[in-house]
């Protein structure tokens, strides 16, 4: 088995991040492909998701992929398939911004996919006639080389759910068909995400789509059900047995479909004209073996079924649960606009995996997906193209598990070293921002474009108590050159933000005079009496090498929302990914 990867002076994913489709100018050749029992059981990779598919994740190594895809659902539906003339610069996708547009780089993936024939590339010619050269049609030129790699990752027995809008559906639907074959189609799910929307001059639009496609004929499959509806045990009679079981009585007979299928004599009884017995003769003769069956006055037979064993509905394709949507005041919530509810992963994930299984979401977000898969036992692997998500998942992660969870994953793609750091910092400074903010788990500052204030992030605590002041470190992070000035920047902005420390963090050795400046800036006192240096220098070698800012007890931190505690069983051990579990 073989494939081909890409290979660059720049071996890490976080260097090259940067890099689209047909941007790569590097020497393509071939190789042996990666064992599965050579990659991680939990693994969080930072990159392009195309890229980390085809380089690090075997073939059928997948039992279940879950995709949620950035779109601009509240974009303007006209805008989004106005012509376009090509030449709009490719950029990288942001934190949060969730729009792709035809440029070069979605006419390159374009171009590549209708060049690898097939009904993909029937699919896309025909997008292109009927759609132009428009944002909708980059979106899907975007999506069809990530969609054949999910498809070559999963297992035969695999499932895959691509989360969506009623904007792309339809069209989305047609890609799918083409990718994983019209017949392995098996549901299209409808999402009510909220009780109400109020949309002048149309209904409120309140729902996502979730396409859900097998890979093979044979899917894992575990039927779920809704709980049963209290008011059924009101609205049927129950009896109760000798051993004070509740029960009600069902028929046990069924319309009839032709030959004398059903038509046996039972206890010198016939079903009426029209209707044949529900079961065979020898699991009627079981069930009545097993106490199961009771008589009416005339004799007809009746099967009990006992409260204890209704399962509920079986879910349907309809999801208007209320327990499925995620309101302003859940506690899960994180603050990430598209952040889905856990429970919706949940029975995804219970439907259509086994326990040990590996699920894998390669538009990871907020980590929704593999937070589920954690709880549930399963193994997981997310992608996603931000250091912001990347460590909005590791916190998450950690507060749901607590610090045994660093032992159970790797995060894949970041530096590892300066050398890593100083490639981050030239191919693309936002991510280097976010990726030196994670090192000391600050969250980025909510800016404005070209107004940040001499603020990149911030760190917030507590140390008078839970109840006490919230107070806070503030940030500044410097790839380039750095000189006593940005001290006394830092030192200004500490003072209009009445904060208690201010951080430089630096990928170059502060001087004496930067030194000098910093400890003019005098100490902090806290609560209990300790001291802490009101302005503080850390280079990202110190932070590599374990060195934290000097503050008050980090277990008072308040900088990200908690993400609610895991109960009962999960998986919190290293695992092989791919091992043989058959």
């Amino acid at each position: 088995m073989v494939k081909f990867i890409w290979w660059a002076a720049r071996d890490s994913i976080g260097s090259d991040s940067t890099a689209r489709p047909g941007h790569d100018r590097s020497i393509r050749f071939v190789i042996v492909n990666p064992k599965p029992s050579d990659l991680p059981a939990n693994a969080l990779y930072y990159g392009d998701n195309l890229k980390v598919l085809r380089e690090h994740i075997a073939d059928e190594s997948v039992d279940l992929v879950y995709l949620d895809p950035p779109f601009n659902s509240n974009a303007d539906y006209n805008v989004l398939f106005s012509e376009k003339d090509g030449t709009q610069a490719a950029s990288q996708i942001k934190a949060f911004d969730d729009t792709w547009h035809w440029d070069q780089s979605a006419a390159l993936s374009f171009q590549e996919t209708v060049e690898s024939g097939g009904k993909v590339s029937q699919c896309m010619q025909a997008f292109r006639t009927f759609l132009g050269e428009n944002d909708m049609l980059a979106y899907l030129s975007m999506m069809a080389p990530r969609l054949i790699e999910l498809r070559r990752v999963l297992k035969d027995t695999g499932s895959i759910y691509l989360h969506c809008d009623p904007t792309a559906s339809h069209h989305l639907k047609m890609l799918m068909d083409a990718v994983f074959g019209a017949k392995n189609y098996t549901n299209e799910i409808i999402w009510q995400r909220t009780s109400a929307h109020n949309d002048p001059t149309r209904y409120g639009r309140i729902h996502d789509i979730l396409l859900f496609y097998a890979k093979g004929d044979v899917h894992t499959w575990n039927q779920q059900y809704d709980a049963p509806d209290e008011r059924y045990f009101s609205a049927h009679d129950f009896e109760t047995d000798e051993e004070g079981r509740h029960y009600r009585k069902r028929d046990l007979t069924a319309p009839a479909h032709g030959r004398d299928s059903g038509q046996f004599e039972w206890k010198g009884r016939k079903p009426s004209p029209g209707r044949m017995w529900s079961y065979t003769k020898e699991n009627m003769e079981r069930l009545e073996a097993e106490g199961r069956i009771t008589y009416t006055s005339t004799g007809m037979p009746r099967l009990k079924i006992y409260a204890a064993d209704l399962r509920g509905v079986p879910y349907q394709d309809v999801w208007a649960t209320p327990s499925l949507w995620l309101n302003a005041a859940a506690q899960e919530r994180l603050g990430y606009p598209t952040q889905k509810p856990i429970a919706l992963l949940e029975r995804i994930i219970l439907s259509s995996s086994n326990e040990s299984d590996v699920i894998l979401d390669p538009f990871c977000g907020c980590g929704t997906a593999i937070d589920a898969a954690q709880r549930l036992s399963r193994r997981w692997i997310g992608i996603d193209i931000t250091h912001l998500a990347v460590s909005l998942i590791k916190h998450r992660l950690f507060s749901a598990f607590g610090e045994k969870i660093d032992k159970a994953y790797k995060v894949i793609g970041e530096p590892e070293d300066v050398s890593g750091a100083a490639q981050l910092a030239a191919d693309d400074p936002y991510q280097f921002q976010w990726w030196a903010l994670s090192l000391v788990h600050a969250r980025p500052a909510e800016q404005k474009k070209g107004a940040d204030r001499g603020i990149d992030g911030r760190l917030y605590f507590h140390d008078e108590g839970p109840a006490g002041q919230t107070k806070q470190v503030i940030f500044s992070v410097k790839a380039g050159h750095t000189n006593v000035s940005h001290v006394r920047d830092l030192r200004g902005v500490l003072d209009r933000e009445k904060a208690q420390v201010g951080v430089l963090i630096s990928m170059q050795e502060s001087t004496q005079p930067m030194r000098t400046e910093a400890a003019s800036g005098g100490f902090y006192k806290s609560v209990g009496g300790s001291q802490f240096p009101r302005i503080q220098i850390l280079t990202v070698a110190e932070l590599l090498a374990g060195k934290r800012v000097d503050m008050p007890a980090w277990h008072e931190q308040r900088t990200f929302k908690a993400a609610p505690k895991a109960k009962g069983k999960s998986t919190i051990q290293p695992e092989i990914f791919g091992e043989n579990r058959e």
